[in-house]
């Protein structure tokens, strides 16, 4: 999931147990147990071992593990094959495997800044939409 110019410098290995504020520059993989607060400008993986409960802002997220917490990305989530999610995505782009168990919201943004609720409220017409 690191790009070229994404760097993964930090791995928070299985059997290991973090808990408090992990601040980062470039990309964290978690294949132990994490809780508290992280915060990155580049991508945050769960390996399948990984045990992770925040919230996050990344450029892109891939659950392989399982999380509890909401997930806003700049560019994409992957919920790989046996991730497990609870909470909500806000993501341009989201991709889900065969085999993802998940319970939460999704936003998907298309890459605009606009709410997705008001884009497909124009794009079906004058029309409103009745909330349940």
């Amino acid at each position: 999931m690191a790009t070229r110019n994404d760097t993964l410098n930090s791995v928070i290995g299985p059997g290991s147990i973090f808990e408090g504020k992990f601040y980062i520059s470039g990309s964290l993989k978690i294949d132990g147990k994490f809780e508290g607060e992280i915060k990155t400008e580049e991508s945050l993986i769960v390996g399948e071992t990984g045990k992770v409960k925040t919230n996050i802002a990344a450029k892109a997220v891939m659950i392989s593990g399982t999380m509890i917490g909401n997930i806003r990305a700049e560019h994409q989530v992957r919920l790989e094959e046996n991730g497990k999610l609870l909470g909500d995505i806000t993501s341009p782009q989201l991709h889900i495997a065969p085999g993802v168990v998940a319970k939460g919201s999704i936003n998907i943004t298309g890459g605009l800044k606009k709410d997705p609720r008001k884009v497909i409220e124009e794009a079906y017409g004058d029309l409103k939409i009745i909330e349940k």
